[in-house]
């Protein structure tokens, strides 16, 4: 069982370690994952609480939270209904709701900031570059006033800042200091310093004293004070900012679903929101309408474009009694659905709620950074602390001292170490849903990309599932004539095998015979009068009973089941008439995908339950590395926990069948047809059934861990190196660095690692070479011949393809936009050349592979541009 907190007062790392350290103290809490970017924690409770006690536990994570000086409440799950909204909407939409409030307060607290710094800075530094004054600045007599407007102009900065300091304050008293305890002392030492000045200047002033007084005035720090809390409110600013950007792909998915449903209600349409909708509803639908919700097809036809949920391009015909998926796009056709699901039960809600299960997990290399976090703002306090001590015992004198012991505490930054993973990871699985990959959790994201081994279960994931005739070899007879007697003895079978050729049948348009006398012959085949001839099928046994010869036909037999296809004789009047080569066709992308992995270094592995013929046949056909033939689906568990025992291993299935070898492996793939998700047993789904998208999710993860590692790189060698500087350990060279500085950079290295994490939201997976897809329309079949007995090969033909898709674009407006719009796409990896046209805002891309319109679209986009296909 798990419960959603929504936690306040964060601010960086070594708060959200604090809030995780507290929540663990609970008892019957068996685990918690703390995420900074959201503000936010799940909870995971021991398996062995009971229901009853959940509300108690509850109740106890919140007060030790408030101990540890921060806030927990416990986030409503929403109950599925009419007229409500789903879970993951609400959830998503409170998050944008506080992260446009927080960036709104952060706006206020830098324009009131930016508005007296700016005065306050002139006044302290003006004289330095020779700026005017008016007279009553100018002059020793008039030291006080200048002293006096400075404290005014910073009481306003301190005002608006006064977060800094109630956080900061609250989080030593609770012996917890995060960086706003350190933010708040070092403009506390300045302010304090300062103050203290102040009064000696009036001191000195009133005995006369000018030279002392003036010595005091030089010591004023109410400048650094205000901007380093200016500074760091910049900052601050910026990376609310940056946040919000990191749950866009969450609102894009959102607004794929249509606010309204035209709903059939007595003969006629009622316009109503989607949320008053309910199961059994009729909807309709028409062409260039989006589905409001999952159902499935009562009447009417459409072409059904899928890409927005599934990545797939190419649109899906749709006719009734199929199921059509909400969110998609009806690209032409006038049709009617009854609803199936609502609100959180729709295929659209179960994306967003795993991407934000996934955003809102913890992967295993934060652990490190939680560690550093949990230490760091302690130990920071204790180098400002040894800093002044040593300056101080150098000789340095109080003001000197104080200013790199205030540089220390304002350069230093745990806010980066906070924001390096779930940023990433954000950004990472919102592209990853946008591709139809979904991830379920940060650490299979982290997992997959480190992974050694891919294991493929053979049917359904490498082939497509279903048999289909894959060669025909007519001997006596003529081909039409062999498959007209065989699709009328399968007519009344109901074998994989008698589907295959009567779908085969239709597809060549061949003539209808009937069948009288039907026999099903356990173990052999079926044997039936078709046109008053006695017609057979079957294997060899079959017809070695019957008294037919088939000695003729055992080269060509055999080079079939060579080739992994199973031989079909068929016999006509106690003659053999002929071969059908009925198989389990790989999927058009396996070979491909598999090619890519194998250049990524990951090795691949196929488990089947057939026998090592047939599995070697389609090994050459895949080209996996290694077969591991007779495997029965109870034993594939093992053979995964043994694959185990060498490194990472991610397994691939259909996620029903397969349920224990993907729960065994250290990443389970399930794949989908968008509708049927296997999520329980797999980390990873995809919604395509495209053996490409698991090159694409590997991809995506090790980008992800790139991108991971690059931030904490960067957060961690910021600290490592500024630290020593701000502390004066190179100004014998001339390198150090003021109190304002620090605070500037403290600000960029969060911005920094944010923006890092926001470049992932161009990623595009990348291949070695063009997608080689296997023929279709009879291309390439296995052809063995009778007559000269030549080795039985599947020609495999590259086909090239060249198409253009168009999109009408919003927000161009000069020949410098329509450059960049065209830039955009001829970046995009598979579009040879664009067409931008300013006057009618259309573009068209030149493609020589198969490119998503989801790809094309987010290009666009992404150089800041509105755009739709037209």
């Amino acid at each position: 069982m798990k419960h959603t907190f929504d936690v306040t007062g964060m601010s960086c790392a070594a708060c959200s370690s604090r809030v995780d350290k507290a929540t663990r103290k609970v008892p019957g809490v068996a685990d918690c994952a703390v995420n900074l970017l959201k503000n936010s924690m799940e909870v995971e409770y021991d398996a062995d609480v009971a229901p009853e006690q959940v509300s108690a536990i509850d109740n106890a994570i919140a007060e030790q939270i408030s101990k540890a000086g921060y806030g927990a409440i416990l986030r409503e799950e929403a109950v599925p209904a009419p007229g409500r909204k789903s879970a993951a909407r609400v959830a998503h939409e409170r998050q944008e709701k506080l992260a446009a409030e927080q960036e709104l307060r952060m706006r206020v607290r830098l324009i009131v900031s930016a508005l007296f710094c700016v005065p306050l800075f002139y006044l302290a530094m003006g004289h330095m570059f020779g700026w005017p004054f008016p007279a009553v600045f100018l002059g020793d007599e008039h030291m006080m006033v200048v002293a006096l407007t400075e404290l005014l102009l910073v009481v306003p900065i301190v005002f608006v800042g006064r977060p800094f300091f109630s956080g900061g304050f609250r989080s030593l008293f609770h012996l917890s200091p995060n960086m706003d305890a350190l933010i708040a002392i070092g403009a506390t030492a300045s302010l304090g310093y300062s103050i203290v000045k102040v009064y000696g200047m009036a001191l000195a002033m009133g005995v006369g004293d000018m030279e002392a007084a003036h010595q005091a005035f030089s010591g004023l720090y109410f400048d650094s004070a205000g901007m380093i809390l200016t500074l760091i409110t910049v900052g601050k600013y910026f990376e609310a900012r940056a946040k919000g950007r990191t749950t866009d792909a969450i609102s894009k998915l959102i607004d794929l679903a249509p606010k309204t449903a035209r709903v059939l209600r007595n003969g006629s349409e009622v316009e109503l929101p989607v949320e008053q909708v309910a199961v059994g509803d009729v909807l309709v639908v028409r062409a260039g309408e989006a589905v409001p919700l999952d159902g499935v097809m009562l009447e009417g036809s459409a072409s059904i474009d899928e890409s927005a949920i599934t990545g797939e391009s190419v649109p899906v015909d749709k006719v009734p009694g199929d199921m059509v998926t909400g969110a998609t796009m009806s690209k032409s056709g006038y049709f009617t659905i009854r609803v199936t699901k609502t609100g959180d039960e729709t295929v659209l809600a179960g994306i967003i709620a795993l991407v934000d299960e996934a955003t809102s997990s913890k992967a295993p290399i934060q652990k490190t950074a939680d560690k550093i976090a949990g230490v760091f703002v302690p130990v920071v306090i204790a180098i400002a602390l040894i800093v002044f001590v040593a300056w101080m015992a150098l000789g340095a004198g109080v003001s000197m001292a104080l200013n790199y012991a205030i540089s220390v505490l304002v350069i230093s930054c745990p806010c980066a170490l906070g924001l390096a993973t779930p940023t990433a990871i954000m950004v990472g699985t919102g592209r990853g849903a946008r591709s139809g990959i979904l991830v379920k959790s940060a650490e299979a994201l982290e997992a997959a990309g480190s992974a050694h081994t891919v294991v493929f279960d053979k049917t359904g994931t490498i082939t497509a599932g279903t048999p289909s005739v894959v060669g025909v070899h007519p001997m006596g007879v003529d081909e039409d004539e062999l498959m007209t007697l065989a699709a009328a003895l399968e007519a009344k079978s109901e074998h994989p095998f008698a589907q295959a050729i009567m779908a085969y049948a239709d597809e060549r348009g061949l003539s209808k015979s009937y069948a009288v006398e039907f026999e099903q012959i356990p173990g052999g085949g079926v044997a039936a009068l078709v046109d008053g001839r006695s017609v057979c099928a079957g294997n060899a046994s079959l017809m070695s009973n019957r008294g037919i010869a088939v000695e003729s036909a055992d080269d060509v037999a055999r080079q079939y089941a060579d080739e992994g296809a199973t031989p079909l004789f068929v016999a006509c009047d106690g003659v053999l008439a002929g071969i059908i080569a009925v198989a389990d066709r790989i999927k058009p992308t396996s070979a491909h995908a598999i090619s890519e992995l194998s250049a990524m270094g990951v090795q691949t592995v196929m488990l089947t339950g057939d026998n090592e013929r047939t599995a070697a046949a389609i090994q050459r056909q895949a080209g996996v590395d290694r077969v591991i033939a007779g495997v029965l689906p109870a034993d594939k568990e093992r053979e995964v926990a043994r694959l185990s025992e060498a490194g990472h291993v991610i397994m691939v299935g259909d996620g029903v069948n397969d349920a224990p070898a993907l729960a065994r492996a250290d990443v389970g793939i399930a794949i989908g047809n968008g509708t049927d998700i296997a999520i329980d047993s797999a980390d990873v789904v995809l919604m395509r059934s495209d053996l490409i998208d698991v090159v694409s999710a590997v991809q995506l993860s090790r980008r992800t861990l790139r991108t991971i590692r690059q931030n904490l790189f960067w957060a961690l060698i910021y600290n490592v190196i500024c630290i020593p500087i701000a502390a004066g350990l190179f100004a014998w060279a001339g390198l150090v660095i003021n109190p304002m500085i620090g605070a500037a950079a403290m600000g960029c290295s969060s911005i920094f690692v944010v923006g890092n994490a926001l470049r992932m939201r161009a990623w595009r997976p990348r291949f070695a070479s063009p997608v080689v897809t296997q023929p279709a329309d009879g291309e390439g079949e296995l052809e063995p011949s009778g007559q000269n007995d030549e080795p039985v090969k599947e020609q495999s033909r590259s086909k090239e393809i060249h198409m253009e898709k168009k999109f009408n674009v919003e927000g161009m407006m000069c020949q410098h936009c329509v450059a960049h719009v065209k830039k955009a796409l001829e970046s995009v990896e598979g579009v040879t050349s664009a067409d931008v046209d300013l006057d009618a805002k259309t573009a068209v891309a030149h493609l020589s592979a198969d490119v998503a319109d989801d790809v094309l679209v987010t290009a666009i986009v992404d150089a800041g541009y509105e755009a739709v296909v037209a």
